[in-house]
């Protein structure tokens, strides 16, 4: 690295409350190097603008947060096919020659953030209930698909959302009414929440979990509070649970990577860290 300064950020707008700096600047301090990773607050009409700066002003690259991580799906020079299938960026990588390489990072996350809590995890253990249908459902399905999952029952509010993405990822998803989701959890061996319900200042996800089998395991990719009423819900009757607060810190990593050479590991001291901020 020599005496070169490392630089990288997460833009978004706002991005105050992005976790991001904590996270890539322990790893910097982890590791002795000499950097910074900066918060970078750029209105959706300055993202081509503030992407192309990058190589001048000398960054490895930045992650993307809400509302950039569709539009730079058409301003980065060269998208990954799992960005593509996904339809977001979530890391931006500037190549030597100063060319922007686009990336998505969630599915890896998240089914990090799952091994990480239950390291004998399958997900092909049985079928799979997921709520939602948004930007998170599609990383999300496309981690389970990749992993082995043989049968996904999609629940969105808006029907239609869910039968679009079962036409889109294939045979292992079946798109179920919003009026059938609590049928649907019968024999389940996972249930996945990708809504914003349960988030600070959000309803709670309505849902009961009556028919859920006990060993079934409990994921809501929400991370603020820690412990959504529906993790609250799963644990008091004995399920497994796991917040999103791993998929958050599991992305990070291959950015980090990404930029600096570096595989970095979510440590106890770092999650304490984040922990502490959420």
């Amino acid at each position: 690295m020599g005496e070169k300064f490392l630089l990288a950020g997460v833009m978004g707008f706002p991005v105050m409350h992005s976790r991001s700096p904590k996270l890539h600047n322990y790893w910097l301090a982890r590791h002795g190097l000499q950097g910074t990773y900066a918060p970078l607050a750029i209105p959706p009409e300055k993202l081509g603008e503030a992407l192309r700066a990058l190589a001048a002003l000398g960054f490895a690259g930045c992650n993307l947060t809400i509302p950039h991580k569709q539009a730079a799906i058409e301003l980065v020079d060269k998208l990954d096919p799992l960005a593509q299938r996904i339809g977001a960026v979530n890391c931006v990588v500037v190549a030597p020659d100063g060319s922007l390489a686009g990336f998505n990072h969630d599915a890896f996350g998240y089914i990090e953030s799952i091994r990480e809590a239950r390291p004998h995890w399958r997900a092909d253990a049985g079928p799979i209930v997921m709520i939602g249908a948004g930007g998170g459902a599609r990383a999300v399905l496309i981690g389970l698909i990749e992993q082995g999952a043989r049968e996904i029952r999609l629940i969105n509010r808006t029907a239609a959302r869910a039968q679009e993405l079962a036409r889109e990822f294939g045979p292992a998803i079946t798109a179920v009414d919003w009026e059938k989701r609590n049928a649907a959890l019968e024999n389940a061996a996972m249930l996945v929440n990708t809504t914003s319900q349960g988030m600070m200042g959000e309803p709670p996800l309505d849902l009961a979990l009556d028919r859920l089998p006990v060993g079934a395991l409990v994921s809501d990719i929400v991370y603020i509070p820690r412990e959504t009423p529906l993790l609250a819900a799963a644990r008091m009757r004995g399920n497994p649970t796991v917040n999103g607060l791993g998929m958050l810190l599991h992305q990070a990593r291959p950015a980090f990577h990404a930029w600096f050479g570096i595989m970095p590991e979510v440590t106890p001291e770092l999650r304490a860290i984040i922990e502490a901020t959420t």
